[in-house]
């Protein structure tokens, strides 16, 4: 179960005089609660004192926000701990973490208003996972139903500018929903293309379960019998919660992947989170049950998915996810397809700063099944590489699970 710590919050003035010795405090701040609560008391072998002495002389009187933060990560880093980092308000992540935590605690929603919109973790945004590479940024997920996907961003494209200016995957959008925008992307080397975009405001509690429900569908294959064979499709961008474990079940029970032959379950990227108890619903047999209504129709839907399913997971499935990953190949339910997860394993607790940063620190080991999966993760049944720049969309993982949940439909 992941805990919450609060401290009291206080605006942090960042354009006051004492800017510099308000970054020294917020740096002390944040290096304290990671001593006290970080789940080795070893600090994993540093000297912590000396280490976050260390970075903290590496602070500068004009040091800009952005590199602050890299400061302290960087420090952080040396820690090799997953579910340990500091998010800013100038990162999406910040807003889609706040949404993650935010329906299991209250008292988070009240600790976090003074930095909220109307009382929602909200941003402008497109509803796209990018990666810089030093030049500009690279597209690794296009969220289904949000407004890149909609503009017709592919995975791999790398974002050149927003408007004629450099992309930022905040500041390019804030003040701007629902315009209309040039957005340039390189979809190839050397090939560059303007699409049109329209931002708009994002809840992070609410964005990955609206993407999730858009990415339900059915895939058309041929069998080998030359018969159409619809494979079904579902993305978990998030797993965090009993939500999302809802939606999966709905679509695949009695919504849009009923009818399917076979299921991908894809949990590349995004956020953890999963409960292994959610495999309950990949069980061997299902109870049927079937409602009469009096004009004579009839609707019947199942207690489990019994038919074949592959599971799509890369390095950047992480958490919750990997405990599902774990379980599939424990309890046989079907093949891993992609890359080795992120062997990120521990149990978090978000901590709220004073200037409204969270502080994701890592408070306990895990263990499932005896095995420690942190910095090891699960290896896929059949490994696919994939380095999606300039991709221009194709998904080489995704078409051989496909491939897989064919041939098991058939088989």
């Amino acid at each position: 179960m992941i805990s919450f710590r609060f401290l009291p919050l206080f605006l942090l003035a960042l354009a006051s005089p004492g800017l510099a010795q308000d970054r020294a405090a917020l740096f002390n701040e944040a290096a304290a609660i990671v001593e006290e609560q970080f789940f080795d008391p070893s600090m994993n072998g540093l000297d912590w004192a000396k280490v976050s002495a260390e970075h903290r002389a590496r602070l500068t009187p004009h040091m800009e926000p952005s590199a602050f933060a890299d400061e302290v990560n960087a420090m952080l880093a040396r820690l090799q701990a997953s579910h340990t980092r500091l998010y800013t308000r100038d990162m999406p992540a910040w807003y889609q973490l706040a949404g993650v935590f935010m329906p299991a605690s209250p008292r988070l929603a009240e600790e976090l208003a003074p930095f909220l919109q109307d009382g929602a973790p909200s941003y402008v945004g497109i509803g796209a996972f990018t990666e810089s590479d030093g030049e500009a940024h690279v597209v690794t997920g296009v969220l289904e139903g949000l407004p890149a996907a909609e503009a017709g961003l592919l995975l791999g494209d790398r974002i050149l500018s927003v408007g004629g200016e450099p992309f930022h995957p905040i500041l390019s959008w804030e003040g701007r929903a629902e315009e209309r925008l040039a957005l340039e992307v390189e979809r190839r080397p050397g090939e560059t293309r303007t699409l049109t975009v329209t931002p708009r405001l994002l809840d992070g509690r609410t964005m990955f379960k609206q993407a999730m429900r858009a990415s339900a569908r059915l895939i058309e294959r041929q069998g080998r019998d030359r018969q159409g064979r619809r494979i079904g499709y579902i993305r978990a961008w998030s797993y965090a919660g009993g939500d999302y474990q809802d939606i999966l079940a709905g679509e695949a029970l009695y919504g849009s992947l009923k009818e399917a032959e076979a299921l991908v379950l894809d949990l590349r990227g995004g956020w953890g989170g999963a409960n292994p108890q959610y495999l309950q619903l990949f069980a061997e047999r299902a109870v049927e049950t079937t409602s009469l209504a009096r004009d004579g129709s009839a609707f019947t839907f199942a207690s489990a998915w019994t038919k074949p399913v592959v599971l799509l997971v890369d390095e950047g499935s992480r958490s919750g996810k990997e405990l599902i990953a774990h379980g599939f190949r424990a309890l046989r339910i079907g093949p891993i397809v992609g890359e080795r997860t992120a062997g990120a394993v521990l149990a978090g607790t978000l901590n709220v700063l004073s200037d409204g940063s969270l502080l994701y620190v890592a408070v306990s080991d895990v263990r499932v099944d005896g095995e420690r999966l942190e910095g090891v993760g699960v290896a896929p049944d059949i490994e696919v590489p994939f380095e999606p720049l300039h991709a221009a969309g194709a998904d080489p993982q995704l078409e051989r699970a496909l491939a897989e949940a064919l041939a098991l439909a058939e088989s």
